[in-house]
C-alpha cells in the first residue's frame, strides 16, 4: 500500500482527563509519527497537538480514527501523496 505524508491536528479540550488515553493512542502509533508538537493554548482553555505523519491511509486512519473517539478530542488531517 502506497504510503502518504501529512499533519494531524488534535485539540484537546479537558487535558487533565484526556492525557492519558491520547497518549496511549499516540505511542501504539509511534511508527508513523515523525514529529510531535505540543502547545498549551491557555487563552482559550484547549491543548493543541500538531503531528506530522508518514504511513499508508490505513495506519493513518486508524491514529485519527481513535483520537477521534475519545471524548474531549477533536482531530483533522491533511495528507498528500509522497
Amino acid at each position: 500500500m502506497e504510503r502518504r505524508l501529512g499533519v494531524v491536528g488534535i485539540v484537546v479540550i479537558d487535558r487533565k482527563k484526556t492525557a492519558p488515553q491520547v497518549n496511549q493512542i499516540l505511542s501504539e502509533h509511534g511508527e508513523i509519527i515523525a514529529a510531535r508538537l505540543g502547545l498549551p493554548y491557555r487563552e482559550r482553555k484547549v491543548s493543541v497537538i500538531a503531528l506530522i505523519v508518514d504511513g499508508t491511509t490505513d495506519e493513518i486512519g486508524s491514529l485519527t480514527g481513535k483520537l477521534g473517539m475519545v471524548r474531549g478530542v477533536q482531530v483533522c488531517s491533511s495528507l498528500i501523496r509522497k
